[in-house]
């Protein structure tokens, strides 16, 4: 069953360093791009793959490959100089990535907070360097700085055209895992006619082998069956929300929502506490998340919800001032006279 698609469904795979979201980097980067309409054979679906050096931005020094992570998808430091690095394909990535919808294998638990934090860490490297030129050109900069401006701030611009948490999330491993619990190579096997594919591991095969199961799926599960009741719907919203295993605020899960859609806590000794009440009887530990060995985008959700709480509580003392500062209405000048003349009704 081909899918039904009101917009563009970007299916992805990413190969790190390793397995830490806050300091590993992305080596390998799959997009397989699939447009609403009929498959066809160099347009759709588009793919697009990159192995890209990681580059830690802050410190200017590549991130070296964990052990662990080179024996799964068998990607060695030398196999990657020479590649971009991810700073200098934020011009093809937010390309694609732009009035898309997302798809992938466990992608929602690792891939998508991954990629988000390595924009971040774009984000936070232009932002850094625009002012550090600034300060140094003064009112007579040479053309190489600010031609180096210019390109900061042209980068800002194409990540600020790409917001992840807008886009819906298929995560086709949390439909398998609810209608069949196996890894990916094996729902592979069981939907695609008992076949495997070659080079799991690497972002293109599992990308595709994550597109193909899909399809799959939509087929197997258009029905119900006497052992099951559900159904998959062929529709990007119903997909997603089927796939769902969380409501997280962050992607690292750290803010979730709660049963009253408040933004809760997950974890340490604030544990399913609200963000809010949080923040009204202990704000410090909001400068702690700031400070801490915490993943870029959970500081900027953190953040994001203080700058609310802030202008609430301002908003709020404000129309508190504005009703004291009103003139008294006729009633209650009326009921002013009657309490002081004794008059009860």
């Amino acid at each position: 069953m081909e899918l039904s698609l009101k917009r563009p469904l970007l299916f992805f795979d990413i190969e790190s360093t390793g397995l830490n979201i806050a300091t590993d980097a992305i080596v390998e980067l799959c997009f397989v791009k699939v447009f609403p309409g009929p498959e066809v054979e160099g347009v759709n679906p588009q793919v697009w793959t990159k192995r890209i050096r990681p580059w830690d931005l802050e410190h200017n020094r590549v991130i070296p490959m964990t052990p662990g992570a080179s024996e799964v998808n068998h990607i060695k430091d030398e196999d990657l100089v020479g590649e971009p690095r991810f700073i200098e394909l934020i011009p093809e990535i937010t390309e694609l990535l732009r009035g898309c919808d997302l798809a992938g294998f466990n992608s929602a638990k690792f891939d998508l907070p991954l990629l988000a934090e390595e924009f971040e860490r774009v984000r936070a490297y232009c932002t850094r360097r625009m002012a550090e030129l600034k300060a140094a050109m003064g009112n007579n900069g040479s053309e190489k700085q600010k031609e180096q401006y210019a390109k900061a701030e042209e980068t800002l611009a194409l990540i600020a055209g790409v917001d992840l948490h807008e886009s819906r999330m298929v995560d086709v491993q949390n439909i398998y895992h609810k209608m069949e619990p196996r890894n990916l190579r094996a729902a592979y096997r069981f939907y695609c006619g008992g076949k495997d594919f070659e080079n799991a591991h690497s972002a293109d095969a599992d990308t595709w082998a994550t597109y193909e199961v899909l399809k799959a799926q939509l087929d197997r599960y258009a029905e119900p069956a006497e052992d099951r009741q559900e159904v998959l719907k062929n529709d990007v919203d119903a997909l997603s929300a089927f796939s769902a295993r969380t409501r997280n605020v962050d992607f690292a899960g750290r803010l979730i929502l709660g049963e009253n859609g408040e933004p809760t806590i997950s974890f340490g000794k604030h544990k399913g506490r609200t963000a809010r009440e949080v923040w009204e009887t202990e704000p410090a530990y909001f400068a702690w998340i700031e400070g801490g060995d915490f993943t870029l985008d959970t500081k900027a959700q953190f953040a994001r919800l203080k700058a609310r709480f802030e202008r609430e509580r301002k908003e709020a003392r404000a129309a508190r001032q504005a009703a004291l500062n009103r003139p008294a209405t006729d009633d209650e000048l009326a009921s002013l006279r009657d309490k002081f003349s004794g008059k009860l009704f």
